[in-house]
């Protein structure tokens, strides 16, 4: 990787704070965005603005063939077929349209879902609502010390009442990679379906959703360099077909009467009103500019980095670090404490020079829960990350320990 080159596609990189280089490891809350991409929304409203799927006028006609091409490139990237992409406005919707469905489709009182104690709150909500709404069992796989699921706990919880399991393929605070295609495997078996949380590994390394085994995948597009308010919803085609909308309004519907109404196919029942026209095209530049550089490159980055980063926490004694040791087994960021210290204190400290991470529970308070502790620090690092970058980050811990400890 060639990271001269690719920084310089990152405006907002030179920005500086309080007189220094900004440092920005927080790109697991959103990305920084590049050129490219933030051309590619800019140049639509100059010069393709339209609506979609309604006017037989040249200019909508354009608009049209953009939005959907950008579904085709998004779900070449994942292995999928377009008709089985579907734009929302992020994750969380993705997963509210996952839940609610299945929630209409698959579930009776007694069901039970699986979810996992490393949930993002995203990916819980959604399934408590749709447990309390259908009379059904919600249980969560617990994890180990180490930051893994426990899979013999998950294997006695599986059972054939299971209609749903939903997990992080990565975590957002432990980092954890879950091996989410022997889990579906197992689920499979008792016929249930597997929802999986993708907002932090679809940015990060190759995802292909036939090899990964999963039903139904989530992500959104500001933590893979697009632009915020589109995410995405892959399901298997017959999941979506089965489908009722939870949204519905204009351009869903195949007919209308004042008494009722028949849905259109997938993905347009889902897309209800104006769709993300412009943040579609938008991502699906990101995507070229991810596949420019090759997704297994910017695994083996982020890999680096994080290897990086744990190794530095891990050899001062002052520093506690959540989840696996083995950079090879989670993503590329690492959550941690200095102890006896305030994450928000030392998130302000780094802040001072021009240090940006996450402080607080990063929408995981159950996880936090049985970390024992209320909040956490958090650095995430993403292809426009450098190895001094890691290691400023790594010599400012050490000055916010002194003054505050």
């Amino acid at each position: 990787m060639d990271l001269a080159r690719i920084r310089a596609d990152f405006p907002i990189l030179a920005r500086r704070e309080n007189g220094r280089p900004l440092i920005y490891l927080d790109s697991a809350a959103t990305s920084q965005k590049p050129v490219p991409v933030i051309e590619a929304e800019a140049r639509f409203y100059r010069e393709r603005n339209a609506n979609v799927r309604r006017g037989i006028y040249l200019l909508a006609h354009e608009a049209t063939e953009l939005y959907e091409g950008a579904r085709r490139r998004i779900a070449a990237f994942l292995g999928a077929r377009p008709e089985e992409v579907v734009f929302t406005r992020g994750t969380t919707e993705a997963l509210n349209l996952a839940a609610w469905a299945l929630g209409e489709t698959r579930l009776a009182p007694g069901d039970r879902i699986l979810v996992t104690e490393m949930e993002h709150h995203a990916n819980l909500l959604p399934w408590q609502e749709v447990t309390r709404r259908r009379g059904a069992e919600l249980r969560a796989i617990p994890i180990t010390p180490e930051g893994h699921l426990d899979l013999g706990a998950f294997r006695r919880l599986l059972d054939g009442r299971t209609r749903v399991v939903a997990l992080a393929h990565a975590s957002n605070v432990l980092g954890t990679i879950n091996p989410v295609p022997a889990i579906a495997e197992e689920a499979h078996r008792v016929g249930a379906v597997v929802v999986v949380d993708a907002a932090q590994s679809v940015p990060h390394m190759p995802v292909d959703v036939g090899e990964l085994g999963a039903d139904v995948l989530a992500f959104s597009g500001h933590k893979m360099l697009g632009p915020t308010g589109i995410g995405v919803l892959w399901a298997q085609a017959e999941l979506l077909e089965a489908w009722p909308p939870l949204l519905t309004g204009g351009e869903m519907v195949r007919e209308v009467w004042l008494e009722g109404a028949t849905w259109a196919d997938p993905p347009a029942r889902f897309e209800a009103g104006t769709p993300p026209i412009a943040q579609a095209v938008a991502l699906a530049a990101a995507v070229e500019y991810l596949e420019g550089i090759g997704m297994e490159a910017i695994r083996a980055h982020g890999e680096a980095l994080t290897a990086l980063a744990l190794e530095g926490l891990l050899a001062r004694p002052f520093a506690e670090v959540y989840g696996p040791r083995d950079p090879r087994a989670r993503g590329a960021l690492v959550a941690f404490n200095l102890k006896g210290l305030h994450p928000h204190d030392v998130a302000t400290l780094l802040d001072q020079e021009g240090i940006c991470i996450r402080a607080g529970h990063h929408c995981a308070q159950p996880l936090h829960r049985k970390l024992g502790i209320p909040a956490s620090c958090r650095a995430s690092f993403y292809l426009y990350n450098t190895r001094e970058e890691v290691e400023a980050f790594l010599a400012a811990l050490d000055r916010a320990w002194e003054a505050l400890r």
